[in-house]
């Protein structure tokens, strides 16, 4: 499952590779690869065997699970779709509380005590994502841990779900990847080495003269 999701990502430019080419973030970091998982929402097939599979992440590792909320805006979709699979209640949590009516932070039934999955579609370091799990706590909820599509990674990522004493679990990773964009010819064989140092250190930018 992990490398045929790896290939969808790649051959609808969900997740685009360029390590001779780098995109350049919003944070200033140079990077290798961009990832839009926004763009499986178009391919039905793809979608399918994506919501399958976090649904069947959730079964696997949180059986308890009592309701799936979507981080927004990316992870809302999935969350809806996953839930409809698995017959559970679905919300989401904003970025930030509305400034009008009820300043909803949290859209759908919050109760004490419930346990709650966090959808994403993508890992990076974990800062937005735990911002949701901080707000499902503040409301009271018991966040069981999260699931999303890809992740990179990254040791910040493991660090910061470490600090707040979350789990989470993907349906393939930025190693497999790489390993499968060589295997079908996306790249070349000579830039692994790149693609492996830039992952060992985001902000070191000498990966680009590997």
């Amino acid at each position: 499952m992990e490398k045929k999701i790896a290939k969808d990502l790649l051959d609808i430019q969900a997740v685009f590779l360029r390590p001779n080419e780098p995109f350049t973030y919003a944070s200033g970091i140079k990077s290798p690869i961009y990832c839009d998982n926004r763009l499986t929402l178009s391919y039905p097939q793809v979608r399918n065997d994506i919501e399958q599979g976090l649904a069947h992440l959730v079964k696997e590792h949180y059986p308890s699970c009592e309701c799936l909320m979507g981080t927004a805006t990316a992870g809302i979709a999935h969350a809806a779709l996953v839930a409809d699979i698995l017959d559970l209640p679905m919300g989401y949590v904003r970025g930030g509380a509305k400034s009008h009516g009820r300043n909803n932070r949290i859209e759908g039934i919050v109760k004490p005590g419930m346990k709650v999955v966090v959808v994403e579609d993508l890992i990076s370091t974990g800062g937005s994502s735990l911002e949701c799990v901080d707000a499902l706590r503040e409301a009271g909820c018991e966040v069981l841990g999260m699931v999303a599509i890809f992740t990179y990674g990254l040791a910040d990522s493991a660090k910061n779900f470490e600090a707040k004493e979350c789990s989470f679990h993907t349906l393939t990773n930025y190693d497999t990847l790489i390993q499968v964009a060589v295997d079908h010819d996306y790249i070349e064989a000579a830039d692994l080495e790149k693609l492996k140092a830039w992952k060992k250190d985001p902000h070191d930018e000498s990966w680009m003269q590997k």
